[in-house]
């Protein structure tokens, strides 16, 4: 089969088209054709390593020290077709079309991969699709949405409580935009200016370009200010809160939880720690909002698996708004 192959840390030209051998399930396992995959921002920080020593070397350690040896394909998100199911598996079958998340174990940018029946956290999470989504859509939801979703449910939103979000227009950005207004909120969406045409087409109240006004400078208060990005200084979105209001950075630095922690003591303003939120409820609770027409994937561009190099170029170049989609074609013998 074809699939991406990582080569080295760095830049995108370690990825590299090359022709592999295609996987067996093992019996818990399930075989999937894939048909769509993502390029999302923890794919391109991932292929390049360059993160804090404290998640670097673990990762090194796990990947491969020099290069990566021990996880060859990358890629996160994916939506396809099963074909065949270990003798175990019992709540999929051959044909089911299905969506979902691998986390660590990577290996979406490839024509089929290997899923667990019963992955979860950062084992990766499996699902059936939403009918009313193409595969293409479909890729485009588990991380971002479920990020989301997690992460607002942690907050326990209310209506017409005041919501600001920094990095609006990315993966996780546009898919909390659509779950705060989903829930009451009135949503303030933080990004680009080439982004803000976007957040307003899913129902962003008010949007900000941060290249021209800091919102920790503006007066404005908020009831939630969430962080999807980690880019919005601590004391200043402290500051922007209202009493009682909750701030929560879906991307903290390594050091974050002990200034975090000693924040809250101080003050009637919560702060919330960082937690993943890939389970199968959450997947199928999004897949329940995206078929009651709720909420929906945002698709900036799509590339064939052969350029899957440049759609981590686009994304590096920090210009996409919400997800850039990955397409695998299937017209040759595998």
């Amino acid at each position: 089969m074809k699939a991406i192959v990582w080569t080295k840390y760095g830049s995108a030209d370690g990825l590299q088209l090359r022709e592999v051998a295609k996987p067996t399930p093992k019996d818990n396992e399930v075989l999937i054709k894939i048909h769509a995959a993502t390029a999302s921002t923890p794919d391109t920080e991932l292929r390049r390593l360059k993160l804090p020593l404290l998640f670097a070397i673990p990762l090194r350690l796990y990947i491969g020290f020099r290069k990566p040896t021990r996880i060859m394909i990358p890629g996160t998100e994916f939506a396809g077709e099963i074909v065949t199911a270990g003798k175990d598996v019992t709540r999929y079958k051959p044909g089911d079309q299905v969506f979902g998340y691998t986390g660590l174990a990577m290996g979406t940018y490839a024509e089929y991969m290997c899923l667990a029946e019963n992955s979860s956290g950062m084992a990766g999470v499996l699902g059936k699709k939403p009918v009313n989504m193409s595969y293409e859509e479909a890729a485009a939801v588990p991380f971002g949405g479920l990020e989301a979703l997690h992460s607002l449910g942690k907050i326990d939103i209310q209506r017409g409580q005041k919501v600001l979000i920094v990095g609006a227009g990315g993966s996780i950005g546009t898919w909390t935009v659509q779950l705060a207004k989903h829930y009451g909120a009135e949503v303030t969406g933080v990004d680009h200016a080439s982004k803000l045409d976007v957040l307003r087409s899913i129902g962003a109240d008010h949007v900000i370009d941060y290249t021209q006004e800091d919102f920790t400078k503006s007066g404005q208060t908020y009831d939630v200010i969430f962080d999807t990005i980690g880019k919005s200084p601590f004391s200043g979105s402290l500051r922007s809160l209202n009493e009682n209001g909750t701030y929560l950075n879906a991307n903290p630095g390594v050091f974050s939880g002990v200034r975090w922690r000693w924040a809250s003591k101080r003050s009637s303003k919560k702060v919330i720690p960082w937690t993943a939120g890939y389970t199968t409820d959450n997947l199928h609770a999004l897949k329940e909002l995206i078929e009651a027409g709720k909420i929906r994937s945002i698709i900036d561009r799509r590339y064939p698996l052969e350029q899957t190099a440049d759609a981590h170029r686009y994304v590096d170049s920090g210009q996409k708004k919400g997800n850039i989609v990955i397409t695998v074609e299937h017209n040759y013998k595998t």
